[in-house]
């Protein structure tokens, strides 16, 4: 299945949250909380300091446009009022006092706003990915797209088409539900169209705005720690079936694996105020299921010479650090230490989502990892299914 990937392009959030910020923002809102006399200790357990959003925090707190009465409209409002014998003096007074308390964002709102920089991000991204490919937006025969937190329809992959412009044949694959497995399960795909036609040339591009999953009003501890977490990141990449001068990673294999009864312990719900991203406790052993069985598609790969194969680099987005530590416990003693490193580093400015793996690539290649290198790559995401890719450092 041999694919050449060119380094990856990443854009960060330009708008920089400080765990500061938010705490600071959550405990003043909630402060009789279950959790509000642990926050410190919950916060500095992510290892977070500070993480890069699309829009400024102040836009994520921010009430909505309208009134408290905007949902029943102030005419439903006076008619009850009257009904229960209020006179219109009273009726008045009391509308206008509900009219001062201020009301959460709508759906329409919040997302608007981080839709348009999602598509300013992804084109950036698309940019930088062709700049350092040294190729034109009329060499892509491919787009493939993810955008899982601002639904729209058309989606980015429509948006970049025009933005770039992409040629009017170009193959467009949008995948707005791969979530944080966007970037491993975009190059499976990608290895497979260049399989098919070993001189087509795909573009892959990744534009996740998770922090529309920051909702003031929610006041649970799983709402608190995705607060914490996410940060916002586009990338891009491209992705041919022929070696070029700028490839510097070659795909060999590609594994997938999803856990039956697993779709309700990580997902996105879309309630009044907006997006909520529901975790349950249940979800890291759920990932390490997978974690466990990708080492055993590894070893049975492998099995030939067991002993003298390992990777080299592990580049991994589980989504938290629970998980990287099962990784690193459960490798076989004698791969070498430090295999994650990249994703550490990664993970100590947010969880990126489905860029999360193009960004760990992009720190290796800048720091310049060894040609001849072995590499997996890996993701889990909500549903709960994993995607993995195996290959070589150029």
């Amino acid at each position: 299945m041999a694919a050449y990937l060119c380094p990856p392009a990443v854009i960060y959030g330009e708008h920089d949250v400080e765990t500061s910020q938010i705490v600071a923002e959550v405990r003043g809102r909630h402060p009789q909380a279950a959790w509000a006399p642990r926050i410190d200790s919950i916060a500095a357990g992510t290892g977070i300091e500070t993480r890069g959003w699309m829009l400024p925090l102040e836009a994520a707190v921010a009430p909505g446009n309208g009134g408290s009465l905007r949902a029943v409209g102030i005419g439903a409002a006076q008619e009850a009022l009257a009904l229960d014998g209020f006179t219109q003096q009273d009726v008045d007074r009391v509308i206008a006092a509900l009219e001062t308390i201020p009301a959460p964002q709508t759906v329409q709102e919040r997302t608007a706003p981080a839709w348009e920089a999602v598509q300013s991000y992804g084109e950036r991204a698309a940019r930088g990915a062709l700049q350092i490919a040294g190729l034109d937006a009329a060499d892509i025969d491919c787009l493939i797209t993810s955008h899982s937190t601002t639904p729209a329809l058309p989606g980015l992959d429509i948006a970049l088409a025009n933005r770039l412009p992409l040629r009017n044949d170009v193959m467009l694959q949008p995948a707005t539900q791969w979530a944080c497995i966007a970037g491993t399960r975009s190059l499976a795909l990608a290895a497979d169209l260049v399989a098919a036609d070993p001189d087509r040339v795909v573009l892959v591009v990744i534009s996740e705005a998770l922090s529309t999953t920051y909702q003031p009003a929610d006041d649970t501890l799983e709402s608190l720690i995705v607060r914490l977490l996410f940060a916002d990141t586009a990338v891009a990449m491209v992705v041919t079936g022929r070696p070029r001068s700028e490839s510097v990673l070659r795909l060999d294999a590609a594994w997938h694996h999803t856990l039956p009864g697993t779709q309700n312990l990580h997902r996105l719900e879309t309630r009044s105020d907006g997006t909520h991203f529901v975790m349950d406790r249940r979800g890291p052993r759920a990932v390490q299921e997978t974690v466990t069985a990708m080492w055993e598609w590894l070893r049975v790969r492998y099995q030939d010479n067991p002993d003298s194969w390992h990777p080299d680099v592990l580049l991994a987005h589980p989504g938290g650090t629970r998980v990287l530590e099962y990784m690193e416990q459960t490798m076989p003693d004698a791969w070498p230490s430090g295999l994650l490193d990249y994703s550490r580093d990664s993970y100590t400015s947010g969880n990126r989502g489905g860029a999360a793996v193009f960004d760990i690539m992009r720190r290796a290649h800048d720091a310049g990892q060894k040609s001849g290198s072995r590499a997996v790559l890996y993701a889990a995401a909500p549903g709960l299914t994993a995607t993995a890719l195996e290959g070589e450092w150029l």
